[in-house]
C-alpha cells in the first residue's frame, strides 16, 4: 500500500485519538480536524483550525434569559389559563345546550351566543364542536347561582355548575372563608339580568361612546378590558332588545365582538386600594375553581 494507511480497521483508535485532538488548543485556537470517509485510503489527515468560544458550563455564569425560562414563565402560564377559559366555555356550552333544549345554534340563542364567545376568545372550531357533542351525551349535572359578600363589603353572583352539589358547596364555603369572604342571602337583589353586547374600544372616546349607545337604543356603556389590557366598550340593554341593539351598532360601524345575557349590578361599590387587591385575589381564585362558571361582582373602577 505505500504511505497509504487503510482507516478501516483502526477506526475505534482512531475515533478517540480525534476527540483527544478536538479538546486541544494552539494559538488560542481549538483544533477541529476534517472528517473525510473514513474507509478510503488516505496518505495525510487534513486538519484545519476554527476559532471556538469557550462555553461555560458553571450554574453561577448563566444568564437566566434562555429558552426555557421564557416558556416556563411566560407561555406556561398563558397556556394554563387558556386552558382554564377553554374549559369554562366548554361548561357554558353545556348549560346553554340544557337552557335552550338544542344542540343547533340556530335554533339556541343562547348557544349561538356562547358559540361566538368562543370564536371571539379563538377556541379552536374542532373544540366547539366537541363540547357541543359532549354536551349532548354528559350528565345534565346541577347549575346553582350563588350569593357571596366579599372583601370591604362588595357583593359576589356565582354561577357553578357540578355533579355533586356537597362537594362543590363545601368547597366554595371553604374557599370564600380563606379569603374574608361568606355566603350571604339577598346578594341578588342587587344585580339585574341584562343584555350585554361587548365592542372594541380602541380608539372611541368615552363621549363617542355614549352617542352609539343612545343611537343604538342601549341604556348605558362601560369601558372596560380583557385579558390583553385591551380597550373594550360593553353596551347594556334590555334582554328582549339584544339582537336590535347589536343590529343597530354594527350598522354604525362599531365592531362588535359578543353578546348576551348577564347579571349587572346597579349598586357599584368602590373600594379602597387594600380591599380591592383583596376583592380581586377572591375573584381570580373563585375563576381557578374547576365548577365555577362565571363569576359577577359590583366593584366599581376608580376614575
Amino acid at each position: 500500500m505505500g504511505w497509504g494507511v487503510v482507516l478501516r480497521g483502526f477506526l475505534p483508535l482512531c475515533l478517540r485519538r480525534l476527540a483527544c485532538l478536538t479538546t486541544n488548543n494552539y494559538m488560542g485556537a481549538r483544533i477541529r480536524p476534517v472528517r473525510t470517509d473514513l474507509t478510503v485510503t488516505c496518505r495525510y489527515p487534513l486538519w484545519t483550525t476554527h476559532p471556538v468560544r469557550t462555553l461555560h458550563l458553571c450554574p453561577n455564569l448563566c444568564a437566566g434569559h434562555n429558552k426555557w425560562s421564557k416558556v416556563k414563565n411566560i407561555k406556561g402560564p398563558k397556556d394554563a389559563a387558556r386552558s382554564r377559559m377553554f374549559m369554562k366555555f366548554g361548561m357554558m356550552i353545556r348549560i346553554a345546550v340544557k337552557e335552550g333544549g338544542s344542540s343547533n345554534p340556530e335554533f339556541n340563542l343562547a348557544l349561538a351566543n356562547v358559540v361566538e364567545q368562543c370564536r371571539g376568545k379563538n377556541m379552536p372550531k374542532a373544540s366547539i364542536e366537541a363540547a357541543i357533542k359532549g354536551a349532548e351525551k354528559s350528565k345534565a349535572g346541577t347549575q346553582h347561582t350563588y350569593e357571596a359578600r366579599g372583601p370591604g363589603g362588595c357583593m359576589l353572583l356565582i354561577d357553578m355548575l357540578t355533579d355533586n352539589n356537597t362537594r362543590s358547596h363545601q368547597d366554595l364555603k371553604h374557599l370564600l372563608n380563606k379569603h374574608g369572604a361568606a355566603l350571604c342571602d339577598g346578594v341578588r337583589h342587587n344585580f339585574s339580568r341584562k343584555g350585554v353586547v361587548v365592542a372594541q374600544g380602541q380608539g372611541v372616546s368615552s363621549e363617542r361612546a355614549l352617542e352609539l349607545a343612545i343611537e343604538a337604543g342601549a341604556e348605558d356603556v362601560q369601558e372596560t378590558e380583557d385579558e390583553d389590557d385591551k380597550s373594550l366598550l360593553q353596551f347594556v340593554c334590555d334582554m328582549t332588545e339584544l339582537k336590535k341593539v347589536r343590529t343597530s351598532l354594527e350598522e354604525l360601524g362599531v365592531r362588535t365582538v359578543s353578546a348576551g345575557l348577564e347579571f349587572v349590578s346597579h349598586t357599584p361599590t368602590q373600594l379602597p386600594q387594600a380591599q380591592l387587591e383583596a376583592a380581586l385575589s377572591l375573584i381570580e381564585a373563585l375563576s381557578d375553581c374547576l365548577d365555577v362558571v362565571r363569576v359577577w361582582d359590583n366593584i366599581q373602577a376608580h376614575d
